[in-house]
């Protein structure tokens, strides 16, 4: 994705709220759905992440990258940014 589309992407989310929360349990597929399903319908969404350490977010951020197809927007503390283009079949 190319710069400029990120930052307008990042401008666009600015006012957007978490729409799926992580639990205690981590990345459970029941987290996958609810976020493949937001993606879908939204297309930008904010995630929650609560993980205990910058670390453990990291990891936890690409993994839901990674399941979800999603490029990663911005992540800033707890709280990340994804977008991918919902498909044309739905």
């Amino acid at each position: 994705m190319k710069p400029e589309l990120k930052k307008f992407m990042r401008a666009k989310a600015h006012s957007l709220k978490p729409v799926v929360i992580t639990g205690q349990n981590g990345i459970t597929p029941a987290v996958l759905n609810e976020i493949d399903l937001a993606l879908e319908h939204h297309e930008l969404i904010k995630v929650r992440v609560n993980a205990s350490d910058r670390e453990d977010r990291k990891t936890m951020t690409a993994q839901i990258c990674a399941d979800s197809s999603a490029e990663l927007i911005q992540a800033i503390g707890h709280v990340i940014t994804l977008y991918r283009k919902a498909s044309k079949a739905g």
